[in-house]
């Protein structure tokens, strides 16, 4: 696959450069999926629609979305483990790779991704979502102090 064969920067947030060897991204994913539990819920276009014109809202809104709305995505309730978990799901693998490929502009990857797991209704918006939390995710470390 063409995202494997391109080689990310050490010091991105997929790489896992914190003690336990989780990318501070998944890490970043799986809070945010712990603290959406708790919420109701929201429709996914609707709430790519109602998304902040301010980038500090939006950026620390995006992955509270993506987190809400990707089980309408999925069409199931995704696999998210425990912050600092050494083992990754499934879904946490999948998401990670889709976010990596977005960040590379790896058009054929992202592609492939969406259509193994995603309705084609959903995935514009979904990409939306994941590009927005990948865009700004050192934004969002910095608002929230995470890592």
């Amino acid at each position: 696959m063409t995202a494997e064969r391109r080689k990310l920067d050490s010091g991105t947030a997929f790489s896992a450069d914190n003690q336990m060897g989780v990318p501070p991204l998944l890490d970043h994913l799986r809070n945010a999926a712990r603290d959406a539990r708790s919420k109701r819920y929201v429709d996914l276009f609707g709430a790519c629609a109602v998304l902040s014109g301010n980038r500090h809202i939006a950026a620390k809104a995006a992955c509270e979305v993506l987190m809400r709305c990707l089980d309408q995505a999925l069409g199931r309730r995704p696999v998210m483990f425990r912050i600092g978990e050494r083992e990754t799901s499934f879904d946490e693998n999948w998401l990670l790779a889709l976010a990596r490929a977005l960040k590379a502009g790896d058009t054929p990857s992202v592609t492939f991704l969406l259509h193994s797991q995603v309705p084609k209704s959903a995935h514009r918006n979904l990409v939306f979502l994941v590009r927005s939390v990948v865009e700004s995710f050192d934004q969002v470390d910095n608002v929230i102090g995470l890592s």
